[in-house]
């Protein structure tokens, strides 16, 4: 049904009395506070990077100046200036892969030979040392290109280790059994923060002299922990869900246990649980956030990272979280609609003799 017409509106507006009334309440409230807002956001702006003109508008309007005279540090975090051409590649070349991935633009071997090219080609733009390029610590890499990288990772390295403890769980070994409701409980009973304060400074403790691991690659692995403990109770339960109809019927076709787990079993489970995936992806990429408190500069340190040394800006943060903000609620978008995607797709499938 199309939106916006006589049936959509009474079905999603207005279908009883209490609707109505929280409609009309959030319309008389929005045209109350919409005016000023627009006139804040857009009327009374100052565009241009002219802190003097912004100093003089004395807040009456949005200052997106600041977002135009400090977007490359808060896009590229301190990645050399010179430099700033390879992240802005690397981040396109990422974000290609997920749109073909994610629209299905490719056939499935195409599609693993595209991302197959996107994450090495990803790393070594961002870190050089081939090809001509100069090498640049991970240490410097931040904004966008950080967050993609600790999002996408996190979710294509979580998924695989969450579908094998969630089959470790109903496993038929006691110990095998136990360590996975072990491991499982253990991180989804701390919050995320303390995993990353435990990979980026108790680890390094524990580990033989002399030993040292990237804090990226310990921030990644910390962030792949976290995300497959929730991700594998997901897939456990989508497992859960199937029914034990299904197994009788794959075992009297002669299909062993692996068999019907690999043909008949996950594929259910998988597509039963893809919005509940999609909202742990979703969590991931909001998630990165949070790398802040250990020096990592995403998209949200860069932000106090452009702001913190200069005093003819600094008063203009509200707009620099605001346009942070757009970029986190663009890229969730963009998944709720993958996500709606997905659902359609296995409802097609399904729904197919």
């Amino acid at each position: 049904m199309k939106p916006f017409t006589r049936d959509w509106l009474r079905r999603n507006l207005f279908s009883d009395a209490f609707s109505s009334v929280t409609t009309l309440a959030l319309l008389a409230a929005a045209l109350w506070w919409l005016p000023g807002l627009i006139d804040w956001l857009l009327l009374q702006a100052v565009f241009r990077p002219d802190a003097a003109a912004c100093e003089a508008a004395n807040h009456a309007g949005a200052c997106w100046g600041v977002v135009a005279e400090k977007y490359r540090v808060i896009l590229f975090g301190r990645y050399p200036y010179e430099e700033q051409w390879r992240p802005l590649l690397a981040t396109v070349l990422l974000l290609l892969a997920i749109l073909a991935g994610g629209m299905r633009l490719l056939p499935r071997n195409a599609l693993l030979a595209a991302w197959a090219l996107a994450l090495p080609g990803f790393l070594l733009l961002m870190g050089g040392g081939g090809f001509g390029l100069s090498p640049v610590g991970s240490d410097l890499w931040g904004g966008l290109p950080l967050t993609l990288l600790l999002a996408t990772l996190g979710m294509l390295l979580a998924l695989p280790l969450a579908l094998l403890v969630a089959l470790g769980r109903q496993s038929s070994l006691p110990l095998l059994r136990g360590l996975c409701t072990l491991y499982v409980e253990l991180v989804r009973g701390v919050p995320l923060i303390s995993v990353l304060f435990l990979a980026s400074f108790l680890f390094p403790i524990i580990l033989p002299q002399g030993t040292s691991i990237d804090v990226l690659l310990r921030v990644q692995g910390g962030i792949v922990l976290f995300a497959a403990a929730y991700l594998s109770e997901t897939i456990r339960g989508g497992l859960q869900g199937v029914p034990a109809g299904q197994r009788d019927a794959a075992a009297a076709l002669g299909l062993g246990r692996w068999q019907a787990m690999r043909w008949i079993i996950l594929p259910q489970a998988l597509r039963a649980v893809v919005p509940s995936m999609m909202n742990s992806a979703v969590s991931i990429f909001k998630d990165t956030s949070l790398v802040t408190v250990v020096s990592m500069y995403e998209l949200t340190g860069a932000l106090s990272l452009a702001l913190a040394g200069d005093a003819e800006w600094r008063s203009y943060h509200l707009e620099g979280y605001l346009f942070i903000g757009l970029t986190y609620w663009i890229g969730c978008y963009a998944m709720s609609r993958f996500s709606r995607g997905l659902e359609q797709a296995a409802s097609m499938s399904r729904a197919m003799p």
